[in-house]
């Protein structure tokens, strides 16, 4: 199982280029930490997530980092045209010296951002698959020609070609067809913080059904912090959490209320953002804790790679937590 830190580029200060730089400065600890991976999160008008960018910000890091895989975690396909996806990615590639991988995601539960890139909700999905079978095509091949339902192009090479012959793809969704097509392609998997370890399970294994060569490209993300007792990570952590559950809550609400279609209420089952289902599901505790929780995970999904997001509001508390971790966490798991 490989380490990786996952960045939101969070502004817990109100002062963006702090935030900007403070993350990538936690980028360069873990590498010097030896972690194996990063993944940049999309987030798009919002005050406390400041990567709207995201693909700059790989590039950014690409030029300050120099072993670390750099992952995109993940593309919001559907509010991109995929032509242009594709020459980036090609690009950044380059940029890390074949160091990329590429992880796609349809975006939500944010209305916003489907209302201002002009794209319905109940497309996003279909968007999205469509996408990322066009951008393979472009990365691979000369002379692409293309018909879908949103896209399309004619006779089309796109340059510079990536260094990587394939660019390690993962698709962040539970969803049935999606599920389906990334492991029809031997695509990874990623998990959000907010997963339930149930939802987790069933969607590794409707993979693994139908392609269990893949079954170790799957990618969770969880919330974390350590410390050395119980109460200090938890107290830590917790300001966080809290600001996470109150916007991910709302956002929710506002999804089901102007959904045209009836929508299931989130449960426990699944995805919740209650605060205290957050903790438990959460890597956040003493050590002997956050082994055991992450010792569940491996033993449960068979993971290949756990991506720590660090949750306290402190950059040093932070890097303490990720020294802690690789001192007496990361050789016990």
């Amino acid at each position: 199982m490989k380490t990786g830190l996952f960045c939101n580029y969070e502004n817990h200060h109100q002062d963006a280029r702090r935030a900007i730089f403070e993350q990538v400065l936690l980028v360069k600890q873990a590498e010097n930490l030896g972690f194996e991976e990063a993944w940049i999160s999309e987030h798009h008008f919002s005050q406390s997530n400041l990567s709207p960018s995201m693909l700059l910000l790989v590039a950014h890091l690409a030029g300050v980092t120099s072993t670390i895989r750099l992952g995109t975690g993940a593309v919001l396909l559907p509010f991109h045209n995929p032509i242009r996806v594709a020459e980036d990615i090609a690009t950044l590639d380059n940029l890390c010296s074949g160091r990329l991988a590429f992880g796609i995601a349809k975006g939500g539960p944010f209305p916003e951002q489907n209302q201002h890139f002009g794209v319905l909700m109940q497309e996003s999905r279909v968007r999205m698959l469509e996408a990322i079978a066009l951008i393979q095509k472009l990365l691979y091949e000369t002379d692409v020609s293309f018909n879908g339902q949103f896209y399309q192009c004619a006779d089309l090479t796109v340059y510079p070609q990536p260094l990587q012959k394939p660019i390690p793809v993962y698709i962040a969704s539970g969803d049935d067809d999606a599920i389906r097509y990334a492991a029809d392609n031997s695509f990874g998997l990623m998990g959000g913080p907010p997963f339930s370890l149930t939802r987790l399970k069933n969607t590794v294994s409707k993979y693994r059904q139908i392609n269990d060569s893949g079954a170790d490209k799957f990618l969770l993300a969880r919330f974390f912090f350590v410390a050395k007792t119980y109460d200090e990570a938890v107290n830590e952590a917790l300001p966080f959490i809290r600001k996470f559950s109150q916007k991910m809550i709302a956002n929710s609400t506002q999804v089901m209320q102007n959904s045209p279609h009836p929508q299931k209420p989130y449960d426990q089952t699944n995805i919740c953002f209650e605060e205290d289902y957050l903790l438990e599901n959460s890597i956040i505790g003493d050590v002997q804790t956050c082994r055991d929780k992450i010792k569940k995970f491996q033993d449960e999904l068979n993971l290949g790679t756990i991506a720590l997001k660090p949750s306290s509001l402190s950059l040093q508390k932070n890097i303490e937590s990720l020294q802690r971790y690789n001192q007496e966490v990361r050789n016990y798991v």
